[in-house]
């Protein structure tokens, strides 16, 4: 999706996280390589962080302020996607089950 929607404005962005069973042990350019190779991912990876507790990143304080998940403000596991329009506006969150081509209706009346 991120491939076929990019010309138009639309992008994912990535950023590993190690709080959710340890599933993100190595540094950034392991994760990028295991990610590019493995499930042919070519949208951003950002560097590591955390998105829960005293050292969550900024940006995810942001995003759970703005829309909080069906058990509360705090992320409960790794792949929880936040829709944001391009003003910044945080549009919905998604739990880490929903599929990305789930979303793309959505996505596209943002475009």
């Amino acid at each position: 999706m991120h491939r076929d929607l990019s010309p138009r404005g639309f992008s994912v962005l990535g950023f590993p996280c190690n709080q959710f069973g340890a599933q993100e042990p190595g540094q950034a350019d392991d994760i990028q390589a295991f990610c590019a190779t493995n499930y042919d991912v070519t949208f951003p990876l950002f560097e590591k962080i955390d998105v829960n507790g005293a050292h969550a990143h900024p940006l995810y304080e942001y995003l759970k302020r703005q829309q909080s998940g069906l058990l509360g403000a705090s992320i409960k596991w790794n792949f929880t996607k936040f829709l944001v329009d391009r003003a910044g506006k945080v549009i919905a969150r998604y739990a880490p089950t929903a599929r990305p081509e789930g979303l793309r209706t959505r996505i596209e009346t943002l475009l």
